[in-house]
């Protein structure tokens, strides 16, 4: 793979990341939030910060030699005023033609509780390229989801009825796990890459960890008082380009995410696969927030 394509690439993907690790919703004491369509039951989720701290865990060929970087994760709202996330991932890839390539991503949404409206901005810089800029709005209503994107350019187009945005689709899956399923396919728009991809998604759920079985590998989840008691599920999400085709009729995932994802929506021990490299993601510091409880 030439070094642009593959700076091309990685740029998507971690568009792509900042949807899909919005994995952290909240209802705030004495609420709960709304169940999403075809959600067993309602989840309540913990507002919080969190930092992830990133590093490479293993190298495909020679796309990568070293990676290491940092990922800020915030979330607020409520199940009144809907849900808002900011996101910025900062990463250094050393890759196999010994030149450094520094990516700056940063994002933030709001999506209301019933999963019918979307706003996002994306930003991603380059080393010293100028900013690429994704900004639009996904409204759901009736059988029809209008998409107006304000960048890269003007353009609004439509959405299959049964698409999801990202905080419905971890409600989904909490949904899931809770319900004993180990499969969830779901099809998802985060308005990453250009706004206009769209990803058919699997999910593999695992085995329920209870709270009072301590993580293999420490980190700041350990010691939060907002996490001990919590049922955690190890959850893999494989995202697919919907409008790829294959010759073979099988796809090879754009990316996957695996984690371990607990009830109240924090998420730990991120792994990153991004096909030619794969980067860890460990909890380095996490903030429970306060939040106003609906009136």
């Amino acid at each position: 793979m030439r070094r642009s394509q593959f700076l091309s690439r990685f740029g998507g993907v971690s568009c792509a990341l900042a949807g899909g690790l919005a994995v952290a919703l909240m209802a705030g004491p004495g609420s709960a939030a709304k169940a999403a369509p075809g959600a067993a039951t309602s989840v309540p989720f913990l507002a919080h910060q969190a930092v992830y701290d990133l590093s490479l865990r293993k190298a495909r060929g020679n796309s990568v030699n070293n990676a290491r970087g940092r990922i800020l994760y915030s979330f607020t709202g409520s199940s009144c005023e809907g849900y808002t996330t900011d996101f910025r991932q900062v990463s250094e890839l050393e890759s196999g033609e010994s030149k450094t390539t520094m990516s700056d991503l940063r994002s933030t949404s709001w999506e209301d509780a019933d999963g019918k409206s979307y706003r996002f901005k994306i930003e991603t810089r380059m080393n010293d390229s100028a900013p690429a800029a994704v900004d639009g709005i996904a409204e759901r209503s009736g059988h029809t989801i209008t998409v107006k994107l304000k960048q890269p350019k003007q353009k609004t187009f439509t959405l299959d009825e049964g698409t999801v945005f990202p905080t419905e689709q971890v409600k989904r899956i909490i949904a899931a796990a809770k319900e004993g399923k180990s499969v969830l396919e779901l099809v998802v728009y985060d308005g990453s890459d250009d706004g206009e991809k769209v990803y058919n998604t699997l999910t593999v759920i695992g085995q329920p960890i209870p709270g009072d079985r301590k993580p293999a590998q420490p980190d700041a989840s350990s010691s939060s008082d907002a996490l001990k008691s919590m049922t955690r599920w190890p959850v893999t999400v494989s995202y697919y380009d919907r409008a790829a085709k294959s010759e073979t009729g099988e796809q090879t995932p754009v990316y996957a995410m695996s984690f371990e994802l607990y009830e109240n929506g924090v998420s730990r021990a991120l792994v990153l696969d991004y096909n030619d490299f794969v980067i860890a993601g460990a909890m380095g510091k996490i903030d429970a927030k306060d939040t106003k409880a609906c009136k």
